[in-house]
């Protein structure tokens, strides 16, 4: 079921996505070598509860962590540990917070230290298909309208759009419906309305979008071993089209 928000659970979910969005911006100042993902979790976990806040994903499906920290070849759902943050390499922290019981979701790629052109370039594209994603999310259209943007945009580099990972629908739950592919046809899927919230979230490879799960059942990764980035908005649906509530 794809639920229409009114404009009180609007305002809770807007409130929860700025907390994710200050705490990724805090978090960004402590991002260089030297600091362990472990180190940037407990950093993001006191800032949300200093909001009153309760971290989303702490416990959620048995998450150990408040962040997910995937570095380099790793897309998504990375657990913190004492892993030290390396000059080159790249970190994509996904953050989720639970205010007066409704959910703010996102997830931005960092650079550690200085990065390579090739990588830059993959963050940058990344970055950008999301903002074509949103660009599509208008009422009136349709879900595939969202992913064959993102997909479009990312393709046109010779980059993977992972396909087996999606957005979601958010609100009392992190995730609701609609799903919210990252590649797909126009004018498929559901309709898009005035007070749909959900978050649309690109994860795109330098090669291949094949994907697989390591031992720890957390931590997704590249099959072939190439770089990932990944980047994430909460969003409403307007009459005068999509509002960002995590910027």
């Amino acid at each position: 079921m794809i639920h229409i928000r009114d404009n009180w659970e609007i305002k809770k979910i807007s409130r929860s996505c700025q907390i994710v969005k200050e705490t990724l911006e805090t978090l960004e100042t402590y991002i260089k070598p030297g600091i362990s993902t472990i180190e940037l979790d407990s950093i993001a976990e006191e800032f949300i509860r200093s909001k009153d806040a309760i971290p989303g994903f702490k416990g959620l499906y048995g998450f150990p962590a408040t962040i997910c920290a995937s570095l380099n070849d790793e897309v998504v759902h990375g657990v913190p540990s004492n892993r030290i943050l390396k000059n080159g390499e790249i970190l994509s922290l996904d953050v989720g917070s639970i205010y007066d019981g409704y959910y703010g979701d996102h997830a931005r790629t960092f650079a550690v230290g200085e990065i390579s052109s090739k990588n830059k370039q993959l963050m940058d594209v990344t970055e950008e298909s999301l903002y074509k994603g949103i660009e599509a999310a208008i009422p009136g259209n349709y879900i595939g309208d969202i992913g064959y943007a993102i997909q479009t945009h990312v393709e046109s580099h010779g980059y993977g759009i992972v396909r087996d990972l999606v957005g979601h629908g958010i609100g009392e739950k992190l995730h609701e419906d609609p799903q919210i592919p990252n590649f797909g046809e126009k004018k498929t899927g559901p309709k898009i309305d005035v007070g749909m919230c959900f978050a649309i979230e690109p994860m795109v490879t330098i090669k291949s979008y094949e994907i697989f799960t390591k031992e720890d059942n957390w931590t997704i990764s590249t099959v072939d071993g190439s770089y990932s980035a990944h980047f994430e908005h909460t969003i409403t649906i307007t009459k005068n089209g999509p509002k960002i509530l995590t910027k």
